[in-house]
């Protein structure tokens, strides 16, 4: 409708009376960064807004840049377009923006995950008219187990690989993964050694004041075979099969993604013990969300648009999928059938253009 906050242009999601884009694919003027995973912050733009907290992770990753910070609820206007960031819960500084012009409130969520973990500001939901949400893991099948849950798992599992000298390397995303990994971990089992992409980002986490324990790369002094043996080893998907891997010696690993909730996703992954975890909303986390906001209408994108779609529509809401150049972290390690859900639709089937 030509009265919609944001609409669908070859560059990105634009917000037609604030003439700016919420996580722009090309390169545009003025841009709205939701966090800094690579597949929603992209070189180019002219201008960047985005939380105080993503600014380290964003110079990191794409230099120097014009970069405006806001705090979680301080709002600017821009051209009569009243907007704030509000906590995504997703990885640190990760915001949905809020939208506000002409009595329409509309929430642009980026990627969000519910259940607090630590490492960043825990999601709360923002009333709105208009909610547009990711649906990465929007299928019933996909319930995470509690931060509890999993931290057992994975410490029960280091603990015993210590016990037979071999370390324990775990697969997982750098940005966001691995720090929530790290932070939730028992560090008293052993050693903690990380792979040369995950340390420039702890070093970010750390200066924002989140508490990750002393962590060594294989290069630094006194990391030898005798400590690998007791190590827990956190290096990125890309690592898996490389001369890297060939230094930790004798070594079980294990791949941390919500991809491991799929049976035969871990045999095919090829490694030997899979861990649920993600930093996107599951099943439930992403029907909390939704209907927290309290919006009549939702716009679904990246993941299982259309179930979430159907779901959404049968349960009273105006529900629509729109395709986007997002992808996911957790794609690294996910099953390679166009879709890994017998009867159901391919990814971005029924999807339709944002208005």
């Amino acid at each position: 409708m030509p009265d919609d906050l944001v609409i669908a242009r070859p560059e990105g999601l634009y917000c037609p009376p604030g003439d700016f884009y919420v996580d722009p694919w090309r390169p545009v003027d003025r841009a709205v960064i939701t966090h800094a995973h690579s597949d929603h912050a992209r070189a180019g733009h002219g201008h960047y807004l985005a939380h105080r907290d993503s600014a380290g992770t964003l110079r990191a990753r794409l230099g120097e840049i014009t970069l405006q910070t806001l705090d979680y609820g301080e709002a600017i206007a821009h051209q009569g377009v009243k907007l704030s960031l509000h906590p995504a819960g997703h990885v640190l500084g990760s915001a949905q923006v809020r939208l506000e012009h002409g009595g329409r409130v509309w929430v642009a969520s980026g990627d969000y995950k519910t259940e607090p973990d630590g490492t960043c500001t825990a999601f709360e939901p923002v009333p709105c008219d208009t909610f547009i949400t990711e649906s990465t893991f929007g299928l019933p099948i996909y319930r995470w187990p509690s931060q509890a849950e999993l931290f057992a798992e994975i410490n029960d599992w280091w603990r015993a690989n210590a016990e037979q000298g071999r370390a324990s390397v775990l697969l997982c995303y750098a940005f966001g993964k691995a720090q929530r990994i790290l932070h939730g971990v028992d560090a008293g089992i052993g050693p903690i050694v990380v792979h040369g992409a995950v340390e420039p980002l702890n070093a970010v986490y750390r200066a924002a004041g989140v508490a990750l324990p002393p962590t060594l790369r294989v290069t630094d002094p006194g990391v030898d075979a005798a400590l690998l043996q007791r190590a827990l080893v956190l290096a990125p998907p890309s690592a898996h099969g490389t001369p890297w891997m060939r230094r930790l010696g004798n070594y079980s690993d294990g791949f941390a993604s919500g991809w491991m909730q799929l049976r035969g996703t871990r045999r095919r992954r090829g490694v030997d013990r899979g861990f649920v975890m993600s930093d996107h909303a599951d099943w439930p986390g992403l029907q909390q969300a939704i209907a927290g906001t309290g919006a009549e209408r939702v716009f679904v994108t990246h993941g299982s648009v259309a179930v979430m779609v159907r779901w959404l529509s049968e349960n009273g809401l105006q529900a629509q999928g729109f395709k986007t150049e997002y992808g996911d972290e957790d794609m690294e390690g996910a099953p390679t059938a166009a879709s890994p859900h017998p009867g159901l639709p391919p990814e971005g089937e029924g999807e339709t253009a944002l208005p």
